[in-house]
């Protein structure tokens, strides 16, 4: 089982640390108490492996007690559990600005004659965690994706790659195209097995048509231009942090060259490393 904690400062990007993790498959939960981290580690670990990433958010809401959660940390370190600590800070101007941004109170604005003693506060309050964890992430000039790189180069052994999910789906312009599409692949130009009685009735995953549809040269050469295009944007958009890509492939009814192109096409992208999922949206419609 792993536990990540995440702490740091109000304004530092906590709330968004652990959005991303949670795309990388940790499983999160916000504002925890100290005392209950140990109990709810209990539970995770008898959980059959459903919770095997657990990451537990932890600030200056909940902290009654540093000493509390240094003695949690150690008690976790000596379960069978792999258990770390990220500390997310930014510059006091950097957390203001955020705060004037978004007009939200500062935990501490109470306490304090002003924001900026508020977050000066909090920083000398929270420099004993700060000095504890295994991570520090200063924000102040990361951008979104920049920070969701980082996560996962720390907490994803697969890489960028494996934050991103992509699904090629095929279809049939006559049935309208998937809304949920990113990228639309148009093969109508192609030669069609619709035409042929014997292919008429398989589809694009039954060999005999696969082959008809690959016979031809302008065929080959689509699917390798397009896999030279997928090849230079796919970690572009990992790297700018979109989660998720939907790649859409379609030709007349979506029986036949759009489902042997997104075949071919899915297997490429998992390939290169990807989260890949392949659908066929109208290849069970009646031809």
């Amino acid at each position: 089982m792993e536990i990540l904690i995440i702490s740091g400062l109000s304004g530092g990007g906590k709330s968004k640390a652990a959005s991303f993790l949670e795309d990388s498959g940790f499983y999160i939960v916000d504002n925890m108490p100290a005392a209950m981290i140990l109990k709810f580690a209990e539970f995770c670990a008898a959980g059959g492996g459903r919770y095997a990433r657990v990451a537990l958010v932890y600030d200056v809401r909940t902290a009654e007690s540093f000493t509390e959660l240094f003695g949690v940390l150690d008690q976790l370190r000596g379960m069978e559990a792999t258990c770390r600590m990220l500390f997310l800070e930014a510059s006091p101007a950097a957390i203001i600005k955020r705060y004037k941004e978004t007009r939200r109170r500062h935990p501490l604005e109470k306490e304090s004659d002003s924001l900026e003693e508020a977050v000066e506060k909090e920083r000398e309050l929270m420099e004993p965690v700060k000095e504890r964890a295994d991570f520090v992430i200063d924000t102040t000039r990361l951008s979104t994706a920049r920070l969701r790189r980082e996560l996962l180069r720390l907490f994803d052994g697969e890489g960028e790659q494996a934050g991103m999910s992509v699904s090629v789906t095929s279809f049939g312009f006559k049935y309208g195209l998937p809304l949920e599409a990113d990228l639309v692949l148009d093969v109508r130009f192609m030669p069609n097995p619709f035409y042929i009685e014997e292919l008429r009735h398989q589809t694009g995953l039954d060999g005999p048509v696969a082959d008809y549809v690959f016979s031809f040269q302008q065929t080959r050469d689509f699917l390798r231009r397009v896999e030279d295009l997928l090849s230079f944007t796919l970690p572009l958009y990992a790297e700018e942090g979109k989660t998720g890509l939907v790649i859409a492939v379609g030709c007349t009814g979506g029986h036949h060259r759009s489902v042997a192109i997104a075949h071919a096409l899915s297997e490429f992208v998992r390939r290169q490393g990807y989260r890949t999922a392949e659908h066929h949206r109208d290849m069970e419609r009646a031809v």
